[in-house]
């Protein structure tokens, strides 16, 4: 087993005092964004084997077996399938869509053929892996998730009362619903900026004035108004209005597939996801945004957002996802004398979010305090007890 010392991403949308508070240490007045566990070529977290720190990629490619066993192995190469994160929200993130497996491989190899640079900045396709994903609330934790039906996404849009979104209000009454989303997305990502700002900025203070009036939508036009005031005359203000706006209460989750357009918009959560790099924005961002790539992979039809909540297996809460690169899993220990034995076949980490707790293997011991994480080895038989609560990443394999 190894304690993990992670890295900690500087996005300017981040909580400048979230991480800090949940790692105990004194904030630098800097956006705290994310705390990186895992392998990600990207700032891989370091371990100390008694030669100073190594980074827990470097590790695994030294023995690969012995560190992801042969089932990880033989599924998935000689890598970590999974990165995890601790992500604190102060300001929304872009409006985005993930590709799948297929899409991700041919867009790659597509970019690699033409001689896109990977660090180009119009570069779409990072890897050739798909990057499904699952957020968990720490703390009340909001964000857009899914197109909302075409008719309830025109009621919204047309109870703004501005007249230059009655076009999209007819499409939306008019069209079955693919063809209605895809025509109005296509629209509003298209359409000449100036007149877009102007749009986005009358839809903004509609937004402003709905979200003090008693309604079932009134915390979506609230957070509708908050996007507009971080991106004035973004077309993605307009975007979003055609998602779900989600509030998650702490210990609920929200699984991302490929193709369903979301952001994230404020709170602190703990996230897993495939290991890989590939998004593509639809807004809310200065980045980059390629319309037809970006049209070819959403999914235009509506969903839910079917808000998870963890089913228990001998003590271990487990938020069930149809992905095999990872599952999201927590332990909470009411008791001091609470003791749970971590299933052993595959590769994990784990990080105390709450309380503190001790994990005792064969021949070792490590005590994890609130923001502090571990990586077991695949085969390594660990017992936690303690007092607080656990979150455990790994493979579903």
């Amino acid at each position: 087993m190894d304690r993990l010392a992670n890295t900690v991403r500087p996005y300017a949308w981040g909580s400048t005092t979230a991480i800090p508070q949940l790692l105990g240490v004194e904030p630098t007045g800097e956006p705290q964004a994310e705390l990186w566990m895992g392998a990600h070529p990207g700032a891989p977290s370091r371990v100390d084997r008694g030669a100073g720190p190594l980074a827990l990629s470097e590790a695994i490619a030294a023995d690969p077996e012995g560190h992801l066993g042969k089932a990880v192995l033989d599924r998935f190469g000689p890598r970590l399938p999974f990165l995890f994160k601790v992500l604190a929200a102060d300001a929304p993130l872009s409006l985005q869509v993930h590709p799948d497996l297929a899409q991700a491989r041919a867009g790659h190899a597509d970019e690699e053929e033409r001689g896109v640079p990977i660090d180009a900045p119009h570069r779409n396709y990072k890897d050739a892996n798909h990057k499904p994903e699952l957020i968990c609330a720490l703390t009340t934790f909001e964000g857009l998730c899914g197109f909302r039906p075409e008719r309830e996404a025109a009621g919204l849009l047309a109870s703004l009362d501005v007249d230059s979104l009655k076009p999209y209000v007819d499409i939306l009454h008019a069209q079955p619903e693919a063809d209605a989303l895809r025509e109005v997305l296509t629209a509003l990502l298209s359409a000449d900026p100036v007149a877009m700002a102007e749009t986005a900025a009358q839809a903004a203070a509609a937004a402003e004035r709905l979200a003090d009036v008693d309604g079932p939508l009134q915390n979506a036009y609230a957070a509708y108004a908050s996007l507009a005031r971080h991106y004035p005359g973004d077309p993605g203000v307009i975007a979003a209005m055609l998602l779900n706006h989600v509030t998650l209460q702490p210990g609920e989750a929200l699984f991302l597939s490929a193709g369903v357009p979301h952001a994230y918009l404020r709170g602190l959560g703990v996230e897993i996801m495939a290991n890989s790099d590939n998004v593509l924005r639809c807004g809310l961002t200065p980045k980059h945004v390629d319309v037809p790539e970006l049209l070819r992979i959403v999914r235009f039809e509506a969903t839910e957002p079917g808000v998870l909540r963890p089913g228990s297996v001998e003590g271990e809460e487990r938020y069930e996802t149809p992905i095999e690169e990872f599952r999201l899993s927590r332990y909470v220990l009411t008791e001091e004398g609470d003791r749970r034995r971590i299933p052993s076949r595959t590769p994990q980490i784990l990080l105390c979010s709450e309380g503190s707790a001790v994990l005792r293997s064969a021949t070792d011991e490590l005590r994890l305090g609130q923001g502090e994480s571990a990586f077991v080895p695949a085969g390594e038989e660990a017992v936690l007890t303690g007092k607080g609560t656990v979150f455990r990443a790994t493979v579903a394999v």
